[in-house]
């Protein structure tokens, strides 16, 4: 039984193969490897892809032999310090990397600062960032929906649930763009939006509001300022790229695909089937990097060694045949997924419902503004992003009816 050491059958975790057909590639991996496969990150540095549904529940339930701390990983030593992998991986004392106790008094803080947002509140927002996004162009007749819709969407979502200044999101809806891309801009960036947010907790100080910081900041759990404003830093990631390619790719589903392509002009019916398809068959959150485990274990017929990396292929556990026998069966009733990941360290309640009330209330007004919307290429000249965690499109150009709005120009000048 290989381990990482010892094995020479490494699978390259990076190139284009991901960025042109991942799902086939994952099918490839999982016949040649089963559930767990050694794989090379860029760089050539050395993890295993848990790509089995069942492997990666066992990886996500167990808190102690599975841990989430990166000063664990056994390869710091071959890491160098322009890794462009370093951000996903480099330790900082937010919620993503506490352990036991003192992650679920994070994590709670967290969950329970989310289930005091008022939903339906949420809702009347979202149809109102939409509705104003949409007037930007709803004249011109066309519109690139990722970056003029999409990618715009959840920040100001976000900034509403934090209450934060509204002439601060445009600097932050870019600058937590150029944080979550590999890339050297990414670090200056995510200082940028780092001093964000302790501006804003500075101001919810002098004056406390019925938003997620300020319920941060009076929850039981006593998080000092500076745990808040890492924990609100992880929020505002987890919240942006993830929502903002579902919301991209399930239009993209519904304009391409003929058993919702039927039913546009009406949408609501089949907007939900959508967003749950997506989550099922394109992602947001491909991969996550991920565990590391505390001693030697065996994963899946794989000899797992302390301190190994352990990625989780969330897109491929959802595709596992042992699961998904019918992957051809269309938008399936059930959550099962794995794309908010599982168990202590999955996306804590209620955030996945935030995500959704969203991702569903920005579509359905995009549809019933524009029930004519089609795309303005081919389905096939789509260009998805060339990234391994991520499923995001480059762009989504579409056409419809030009559609009169009185004052476009002003859309963005009342108080939202």
């Amino acid at each position: 039984m290989a381990d990482l050491a010892s094995t020479e059958d490494f699978v390259k975790l990076y190139g284009t193969q991901f960025q042109e057909d991942p799902a086939a590639l994952y099918a490839q991996i999982r016949h040649q490897h089963g559930g767990v496969a050694p794989v090379l990150l860029d760089g050539d540095v050395p993890a295993w892809l848990v790509i089995g549904y069942r492997e990666i529940h066992q990886v996500a339930s167990d808190n102690l032999l599975f841990q989430r701390d990166t000063r664990r990983w056994n390869q710091w030593d071959n890491v160098p310090a322009d890794w462009p992998l370093l951000p996903y991986v480099a330790y900082n004392p937010s919620v993503m990397f506490t352990e036991a106790l003192e992650h679920r008094r994070r994590a709670g803080a967290i969950g329970d600062a989310l289930s005091a947002v008022d939903q339906f509140d949420l809702r009347s927002h979202c149809e109102r960032i939409a509705d104003r996004l949409i007037d930007t162009f709803a004249g011109s007749g066309e519109a690139d929906l990722i970056a003029q819709f999409a990618m715009q969407i959840p920040l100001l979502a976000i900034a509403k649930m934090y209450g934060m200044p509204e002439a601060e999101t445009p600097a932050l809806v870019r600058d937590v763009a150029i944080s979550l891309d590999v890339g050297p801009d990414a670090i200056p960036a995510y200082g940028r939006v780092q001093e964000a947010m302790g501006r804003l907790l500075a101001g919810k100080h002098q004056q406390p509001g019925a938003d997620v910081p300020s319920h941060m900041m009076q929850h039981p759990a006593q998080l000092t300022d500076a745990e808040i404003i890492q924990d609100l830093l992880v929020v505002t990631a987890a919240a942006q790229q993830p929502t903002a390619n579902w919301i991209g790719n399930t239009i993209r589903l519904m304009l391409t695909d003929d058993r919702f392509a039927m039913t546009l002009s009406g949408g609501r019916g089949s907007v939900g089937e959508a967003l749950n398809e997506v989550l099922w068959h394109d992602t947001p959150t491909q991969n996550f990097i991920g565990r590391f485990a505390t001693r030697d274990t065996q994963l899946g017929g794989r000899r797992v060694r302390a301190g190994d990396l352990l990625v989780l292929g969330l897109a491929a556990a959802n595709a596992d045949p042992h699961v998904r026998p019918d992957l051809a069966g269309g938008a399936l009733g059930n959550h099962a997924h794995m794309s908010f990941g599982h168990g202590e360290h999955g996306c804590p309640h209620p955030a996945p419902e935030v995500a959704e009330v969203i991702a569903r209330t920005t579509v359905e007004v995009l549809l019933d503004r524009l029930p004519d919307l089609s795309l303005s290429v081919p389905a096939e000249r789509l260009v998805w992003r060339p990234s391994m965690w991520m499923r995001g499109l480059e762009s989504l150009p579409v056409t419809f009816t030009p559609t009169y709005v009185a004052s476009p120009a002003d859309s963005f000048s009342g108080a939202w």
